[in-house]
């Protein structure tokens, strides 16, 4: 893993990191707040030969004490030392009760003992620990005596009496904090590398590129106002949503370098990652730019085209390949462009048989023979085989990619059944991409943030946006209805296909 990756994942992850650390700082002030207070109180006691004589004699007698004093240390926790402590005190608890808040040690190479008392009450310990020294001085005095009789030749001297703490030994908020941070920190990244391991969604350009070398034609990311206003023509001109739909138009013009793909067909792995609305605005886009364009809606199983554009759906591609009426008159131009649309249609009972006919055949190569690009609507490639039959017929194939909600298998599985037909891959786009963040697509860096301005449309592209009429419905009066219908564009369309091309299809 480089530097670039561990940065990438701490940025996917950022709130397990806050939220991580956060837990450690709240754990780790609540263990202080909740820990009783415990103050220290220490003593600190001397060593010492009881005799005196010349140099040599005092040097022995250092080594002698040096040797001794270790043995004294241990003896502190006997009930030797702490029972007299105990009986003293009027204390309710045994010596291996009152050990274990005892401490005691030397100094390397010194004759000095320490010894440190914990309890609840700084007086309390104080008195416990200058009791300990006192009980202490007497036993190494008794266990010192002669048995012949006569004075210890040890003594000990109390050289620091204990006091009363004036601040608490425990706990030690700074300390506690400052472990629940690292300690929070430690979680979050663990946390964080976890779920990166286990994750197997597409998130990005990276995730995707790890699947697949095919060039990534563009990114649209996720914007809120999309489910209500999904077209092209709905957003700002300077918007990133608009750009990155333009910008997803010159770049499939730079992988259709040769021109032979006229027909493109923009499908997806699952449901809902976005390709209808990817292939109706790819086609407004392109239209923008002065080709005539013609989308048609070949998802015969949950058509969405028709919808987004405001048009009637009844009569399109299946009326045509059933024969009940020529492709020509099932066009409908629709917006101030060359975009004609041919809808679904009434939904067959057999879709796959329908859309791998020769009837589809000859029908997109018709079109194609009079539009300078043809744009197909088709349904996901893993639940039916409706897109992997049509990919046979066209030119080219586009690959919505839906962020987060597309796993790496699945689109493995995708470009497998591609790969079955022989379909020409151009590219995929990748769609409700994050904003911001290591994962985002953004065309905004030369963006003007100049405020919306509503554009007066057509009388025809009013009535045939859906979206405008259910927002606008209850502005109109009612009294000028009938008026509004006259407007409206005549059923039969002025014939863009020749007598003789119809024959031949």
């Amino acid at each position: 893993m480089d530097l670039h990756e561990f940065f990438r994942i701490l940025q996917r992850n950022w709130m397990l990191l806050v939220g991580g650390t956060l837990v450690g700082l709240i754990a780790g002030a609540g263990a202080s707040v909740l820990t009783t207070p415990t103050y220290t109180s220490s003593t600190q006691l001397f060593v010492a030969i009881q005799n005196s004589g010349s140099v040599q004699e005092l040097q022995q007698g250092n080594t002698f004490s040096q040797a001794r004093v270790q043995s004294y240390v241990k003896t502190i926790a006997s009930p030797m030392v702490l029972q007299p402590a105990i009986d003293e005190l009027g204390l309710s608890e045994t010596p291996e009760q009152l050990a274990a808040r005892v401490t005691a040690g030397t100094d390397l190479n010194t004759v000095l003992i320490n010894i440190s008392v914990s309890d609840t009450s700084p007086s309390r310990a104080a008195a416990i620990a200058r009791a300990i020294a006192d009980s202490l001085v007497r036993a190494v005095e008794k266990l010192e005596s002669p048995k012949a009789g006569g004075a210890s030749p040890v003594g000990l001297s109390i050289i620091k009496p204990a006091t009363a703490a004036s601040s608490p030994s425990a706990p030690n908020t700074r300390l506690n904090i400052a472990a629940g941070l690292v300690v929070g920190l430690a979680l979050g990244l663990g946390l964080s590398f976890l779920r990166t391991t286990l994750d197997n969604r597409i998130r990005g350009e990276e995730d995707f590129r790890r699947i697949s070398p095919i060039p990534v034609l563009g990114g649209i990311s996720f914007d809120q106002e999309a489910s209500r206003r999904p077209l092209l023509t709905q957003a700002a001109a300077q918007s990133p949503r608009a750009e990155s739909f333009r910008q997803l138009r010159t770049n499939l013009q730079f992988a259709n370098v040769s021109g032979q793909a006229r027909t493109v067909l923009v499908t997806s792995s699952l449901p809902g990652e976005g390709k209808s609305t990817t292939a109706t605005n790819l086609a407004i886009a392109l239209a923008q730019s002065g080709q005539s364009v013609c989308i048609v809606d070949a998802d015969l199983r949950r058509p969405m085209v028709a919808e987004y554009l405001g048009l009637e759906r009844s009569a399109g591609l299946t009326t045509a390949l059933l024969g009940q009426a020529d492709v020509d008159d099932l066009l409908q131009p629709w917006g101030d462009d060359s975009l004609y649309v041919l809808t679904s249609g009434v939904t067959p009972p057999n879709p796959s048989e329908l859309l791998g006919s020769q009837a589809m055949k000859a029908t997109l190569a018709r079109l194609e023979g009079h539009f300078d690009t043809v744009v197909i609507d088709a349904p996901p490639l893993l639940p039916v085989t409706d897109a992997a039959v049509l990919a046979q017929y066209v030119g080219g194939v586009v690959l919505v990619v839906g962020s987060k909600k597309l796993r790496k298998n699945e689109l493995e599985k995708a470009f497998k059944a591609l790969e079955l037909v022989d379909a020409n891959l151009l590219g995929a786009v990748l769609n409700r991409l994050p904003a911001k963040g290591p994962d985002a697509y953004r065309y905004d860096y030369y963006r003007t943030d100049a405020p919306k301005q509503k554009k007066k449309s057509s009388g025809r592209r009013t009535v045939n946006n859906s979206n405008f009429r259910d927002e606008y419905i209850d502005k109109i009066d009612h009294d000028a209805l009938p008026e509004l219908e006259d407007r409206r564009p005549p059923s039969s369309f002025p014939n863009r296909i020749s007598a003789s091309d119809r024959s031949q299809s």
